[in-house]
């Protein structure tokens, strides 16, 4: 294979085999890589926007049988720290976000044998009920997998129902690695890798929009990073034309810190700024009928992020206001209001405030900060 060709195949925005990603991503010089997913950016965003968005990561209960090798939030049934969250706490939570300025909750928790369908139709009723306005970016395709089992119900019915009640958009939680050598190692509970991916589908043909995710940097291959990119761009490919479908890819990397996986398995996160920034490019290169690449600052920090603001990375993500998961694994970042655009404008761009829909939205007039310990 030749570099030259590779970059004219990508910069035409051609599909790229597994083999020709792996090589562009371990032979490529690192500013050339850089350079191609920035103009591939530039195509998609052919402006000096990064955007960013204000929401609250809040979770439903931290009681989980999944048994995620990677995660220290989860507590199993009957653990005397297990909780389930109730509506007085949503009604707190949600209307500090507000003061902060935002109009999002990313709502997620475990995969409590207990819950189901029923449950989480009523706290997504009950949320609009008291905030009509707030969006809902929640659960994930493992859980309406969960949900589905435990009721006996097609994805699309699970999906369905949760639209009536409430939920405005799907995120791409629990995808890892979409290799199920590597899901029944690490996450033996989760679905596997296809129906992940038929959850997907099914949101895409109720115009559902989503995103997409990879955590990587654990037990995974190269090969299967880039096996992972196909299968979301061919889900990608799928989607009814008047449907976003996957409206970002957000690939982010393992925080081992106290992990069962790092234990057990000796999966150290070891990777390091450039290797990231070379992901970045990638999933720009690798994924071009996604329009929005975001760089995940709370596993990679402010600097590595602003870097890939250069590399393919249009978006900054949220400034998290509250987040307990993936922080509770060793990721130490956090931005406000303030140092979010102030990172934004340092790396060259202008901030733009935005919806999960990526639409712009006005800074609102009236925001409070919130305190943030370091």
């Amino acid at each position: 294979m030749e570099l030259q060709a590779l970059y004219a195949k990508a910069l035409n925005q051609e599909f790229l085999t597994v083999e020709e990603g792996v090589f562009l991503f371990e032979n490529a010089p690192l500013a050339e890589l850089m350079d191609i997913g920035h103009q591939l950016r530039m195509k998609k965003k052919p402006d000096n926007k990064v955007t960013w968005i204000i929401d609250r990561n809040l979770n439903t209960t931290n009681v989980c049988i999944a048994n995620c090798k990677f995660c220290n939030f989860y507590r199993v049934p009957g653990h005397p720290e297990s909780y389930i969250t109730d509506k007085e706490t949503y009604r707190v939570k949600i209307e500090e976000t507000l003061r902060y300025g935002g109009e999002q909750l990313l709502l997620q928790g475990g995969h409590h044998p207990e819950l189901g369908l029923d449950f989480y139709k009523k706290i997504f009723s009950e949320i609009k009920e008291m905030f009509p306005n707030v969006k809902l970016h929640s659960l994930g395709p493992p859980e309406i997998a969960h949900i589905a089992q435990l009721g006996g119900y097609t994805h699309t019915y699970v999906l369905e129902e949760l639209m009536k009640a409430g939920l405005d958009s799907l995120p791409g939680a629990g995808a890892e690695i979409l290799i199920d050598r590597v899901r029944k190692i690490i996450s033996t509970g989760k679905c596997l890798s296809d129906e992940w991916l038929d959850v997907m589908r099914a949101a895409h043909q109720l115009r559902l929009t989503t995103s997409a995710t990879m955590m990587f940097g654990h037990i995974e291959t190269i090969e299967e990073r880039f096996e992972h990119f196909v299968k979301i761009r061919q889900v990608q490919s799928e989607k009814p034309a008047d449907a976003k479908g996957f409206i970002a890819f957000i690939p982010w990397t393992f925080q081992d810190e106290g992990t069962t996986l790092k234990k057990i398995r000796r999966a150290k996160n070891d990777t390091t700024p450039e290797e990231y920034i070379r992901m970045i490019a990638m999933s720009r290169i690798m994924l071009p009928n996604i329009d929005n690449i975001q760089a995940s600052w709370l596993t990679v920090g402010k600097q590595v992020a602003q870097l890939c603001l250069h590399a393919g990375a249009n978006d900054f993500g949220s400034i998290m206001i509250e987040e307990n998961v993936v922080s509770a694994a060793g990721a130490p970042h956090r931005f406000t209001y303030r140092t979010m655009q102030d990172a934004i404008r340092e790396a060259g761009f202008e901030p733009q405030l935005r919806t999960q829909q990526y639409e712009d939205r006005a800074l609102p007039e009236h925001i409070e900060e919130q305190v943030i310990a370091y």
